[in-house]
Order: C-alpha cells, then sequence, then structure tokens
C-alpha cells in the first residue's frame, strides 16, 4: 500500500478522537482476549483477519477512522443489528473519496491521509490479494513469508532461501516483518483448526525464508527486533508441527534454534516461549528432568514479563515434568502454583502465542500429571472438563482432550464410556491430522480390546481399525 504524502506535521494537525463505543464493547476483556474473539468471530464466518491487541488498541484511540472490509464483515458479525456508526466508525464515505480510485497503472488502494497507514487494513483488492498469498501456505510454496517483498530473494520464482542472502539485495523493512508475523498467525491457526501432520513440510521454506531475512539484515533496529521475535516464534511454531506429528528430533532442533534466536536478541519473551516448548517435548520424549529444568529456566526467564498466565503455563509444563518423575508432591504444588496464578486473570502482557490457554487447556493439562501419576479418575474428571469447555473452533484440542478422556476412562475401567469418547474423536479425524491424537487413540484400542463385548467397544476397536496407516 502506498504511503500518504502527508507529512509527520499535517497527520499530527488532526488528532484521532478515541472510539468510546468500541471500549465499552471490549467490557472486561483485555485487548488481546477481545483480539482472540475477533479471530474466531472471522472464522465463524470464514473471513481472514489478523487481528492482534496493538489493532484493538488503535481502534479504540481512533487511530483507524473506520476498518477495512474484511473487518467491517467480522465486526458486523459480532455485532448483530449495528452499523460501522453504531460501534463508533465514522462513515466509510467520510474516508474513502470519490477521486481514489482513478485510472492508471496499478494505483494505490484508496487511503485517507489523515489516517496513519496500518498493514492491517487493505481495501477489497489487496484483501483480496492477501487471500491469495495466505493460501499459498497451504500448497506448499513460501508465499507466505514472501508476501510483502520476498521477492527479491527469488523464493517466489523457486528460488532457495539458502543462496538468498549472497544477493544484492536492499535491506529488510516494515513489510517483511509484518509478513513474518503473519506466517506466524497463519500456521498457529491452520494447527488449531487442522493438526500438525500436513503442514510441517510446508512451513520449511516460510522458515528458511525467515533466517534470510536475518542474514540481509534490516535498516532500524527495531525491525531488527521484529525480525528476530518473528523468526523465534516461527522456529518455536515449526518446532511445534514437528512435535505434534511425532517428530522429536527435528521439534528439538527447532526449538534449539528458537532460544538461540531469543538469546542473540536479548528477547525474553520469546526465550520463555522457547523453554516452554522444549519442557512440553522433553516430557513427551520421556525426559521429565529435562522437561521440569526447562521449565524452570522458563519461569525465570518470565518473570520481568508481568504475566501471571504465562507463569501459570509454565508452572504446569514444571509439574508434568515433576509427574514423569514420578514425584506427586512436586507435581500438586506446580499444579497449585499454576492455579493460582491462572486465577489473577488476563492482562496485556499476555503474549498472543498463548491464546489457546484458557479453562480448557488448563483441564487439559492438569488431567495429563493425573493420568502420568496412574489416577485414572481424577484424570478422567479433568479431561472431561476440559473437552466440555473447549471452544469449538480450537477443533484440534477438542480431539486431544477427548483423546484423553477416552484413554483415562479405558484405564479407569469404564469401558463403554471410553468407546463412547473414542468414537467422538474418530468423527473429528476427517479435521485434525495429529500423530498425537492418533497414538492416544491406539493406546485406548490395546486397552479396550480385551472388553470388545461392552457396549460400544466393538464399534470403535473396528472403526479404529478401518484408519488409514501413516506412511
Amino acid at each position: 500500500m502506498a504511503s500518504s504524502p502527508m507529512t509527520a506535521s499535517s497527520q499530527s494537525s488532526r488528532p484521532p478522537t478515541p472510539n468510546l463505543v468500541f471500549r465499552r464493547l471490549r467490557g472486561r476483556r483485555s485487548p488481546g482476549e477481545f483480539a482472540a474473539a475477533v479471530r474466531r468471530a472471522a472464522r465463524e464466518i470464514d473471513e481472514r483477519v489478523s487481528c492482534d491487541a496493538r489493532y484493538i488498541g488503535r481502534v479504540e484511540a481512533g487511530e483507524i477512522r473506520c476498518p477495512n472490509y474484511a473487518y467491517e464483515r467480522v465486526f458486523l458479525h459480532m455485532f448483530p443489528g449495528r452499523t460501522l456508526t453504531d460501534l463508533g466508525f465514522v462513515p466509510r464515505s467520510a474516508v474513502r473519496g470519490r477521486g481514489a480510485r482513478t485510472a492508471g497503472p496499478a494505483p494505490a488502494p484508496p487511503h485517507d491521509p489523515h489516517e496513519p497507514h496500518d498493514p492491517h487494513e487493505f481495501d477489497d483488492q489487496n484483501h483480496e490479494e492477501s487471500d491469495v498469498r495466505r493460501r499459498a501456505f497451504m500448497s506448499g510454496g513460501s508465499a507466505t513469508v514472501a508476501a510483502a517483498s520476498l521477492g527479491p530473494w527469488g523464493l517466489a520464482s523457486g528460488g532457495t532461501a539458502e543462496a538468498a542472502p549472497q544477493r544484492s539485495v536492499r535491506r529488510a523493512g516494515e513489510a517483511e516483518a509484518g509478513a513474518l508475523e503473519e506466517a506466524v498467525r497463519r500456521i498457529r491457526l491452520l494447527d488449531d483448526r487442522h493438526g500438525a501432520d500436513g503442514l510441517y513440510r510446508r512451513a520449511a521454506a516460510p522458515l528458511r525464508a525467515a533466517y534470510a531475512l536475518l542474514d540481509v539484515g534490516a535498516a532500524r533496529q527495531a525491525t531488527t527486533d521484529r525480525l528476530h521475535a518473528g523468526a523465534g516464534e516461527l522456529a518455536v511454531s515449526v518446532g511445534w508441527l514437528a512435535h505434534d506429528s511425532g517428530r522429536f528430533d527435528d521439534a528439538r532442533s527447532h526449538y534449539a534454534e528458537a532460544l538461540a534466536t531469543a538469546r542473540v536478541a536479548l528477547d525474553p519473551a520469546l526465550e520463555a516461549h522457547a523453554f516452554c516448548n522444549t519442557s512440553f517435548l522433553a516430557r513427551d520424549a520421556g525426559r521429565p528432568r529435562e522437561a521440569v529444568r526447562a521449565a524452570q529456566a522458563a519461569q525465570v526467564a518470565a518473570r520481568p514479563l508481568g504475566s501471571a498466565r504465562l507463569l501459570s503455563l509454565l508452572a504446569l509444563r514444571e509439574a508434568g515434568g515433576w509427574a514423569g518423575l514420578a514425584d506427586r508432591r512436586g507435581c500438586e504444588q506446580a499444579l497449585t502454583r499454576a492455579q493460582a496464578l491462572y486465577g489473577r486473570g488476563p492482562c496485556d502482557a499476555d503474549p498472543e502465542w498463548m491464546s489457546f490457554y484458557g479453562d480448557a487447556e488448563l483441564a487439559g493439562l492438569e488431567a495429563q500429571c493425573w493420568s502420568t501419576l496412574g489416577d485414572w479418575q481424577r484424570a478422567a474428571h479433568q479431561a472431561h472438563r476440559a473437552a466440555r469447555l473447549q471452544d469449538p473452533h480450537f477443533t484440534r484440542n477438542r480431539a486431544l482432550y477427548t483423546a484423553e478422556l477416552a484413554d483415562d476412562l479405558a484405564r479407569a475401567g469404564h469401558p463403554d464410556e471410553a468407546a463412547a469418547a473414542g468414537l467422538r474423536v474418530l468423527d473429528l479425524l476427517d479435521e485434525v491430522q495429529s500423530s498425537r491424537v492418533r497414538s492416544m487413540l491406539a493406546g485406548t484400542a490395546r486397552v479396550l480390546l480385551p472388553h470388545r463385548r461392552a457396549s460400544g467397544v466393538s464399534d470403535f476397536l473396528d472403526r479404529h481399525e478401518e484408519l488409514p496407516r501413516s506412511a
């Protein structure tokens, strides 16, 4: 999008008017929580927006006087029966002049010269272009990261990221940093809905492109910081895709890459995230003591950040490690700390990547701890809570919690209920590709084999047997 020809002084001559109506609609939710609600509403109508706490803040500050068409559709879906003016925005006609759509080669999208440029804002033409770029991620290309201007590196035309730094190119800027951040959001959204197995290999090219950007560098330190944070978060996300699809060695490598990036950039938030996932991986890989130590290191990094919810999640990671060590007391102490920190509520300091962490995830992770300790009844109780509380948009997590419930019920001696839960998971596998969920179902099937005559068990075992085997 072309930048405004107005000078800084002319922009500042017209200070924005805060959107108090929109602020009231947010209510007691934090900007981050409200942004998550906007993204969920967008998915309900098959729309795509990259809403975050910063965008909500800019709307409420009046910097965004009228949203783009994508956001308009989402907001009107969230608040049916209202118009944009009812939501505190000015009419589109007040910010979109007729002269904006003039003839000529590649005209700039219409943009109010008094309204600061925002990468979240674009007209229908740019929206369609962005939609194509986002879909390109699912087709295996590197266009998600290349969306803004990675073209000079040759990635969009078949070049390789490894060769990129050797070419004479301009330095990375705001557009590249924004495209990188969007790639991270897009991968997380796709994982939430579909699981990791179909995404992991397709994420390799964007990750290579991200680190190629770091090699090229940026003119401004603020952009360099965004590139480091974006590349590190992308490494964590790709590591999670490897982790959830059973590629533990690959996941360990990606998490280590993210941790190294955090250390180089002196980024405690990224460091806490990398250690958090390293702890989770260590638990799953049968290294519980490493899980405890990584979780404790994450807590040290996270304390200055001011997010009680983040510290709560990290305490749960520690609890998982203690459970793996069969240390019930250590596990219970960490669980108590996690619950107390969670009870402090959300805040603006909560990282964007923690949008999955709510009541359901808290219950689900506690269920995993009790399951590891062999307390199947308590595990089943928490797994049932997790499945019941989970937002339906997080399809993968619904499948995960229900698979946990099925396994806990089977081991607790309730084969009929376990089979019913297992059948619900099988119904979700058309949408979810997760080796973790499949592995859990396979374990449940083994436990239920001696109970084939119990109600529903035979149906579950037969349907499970029909599942296509992973390559």
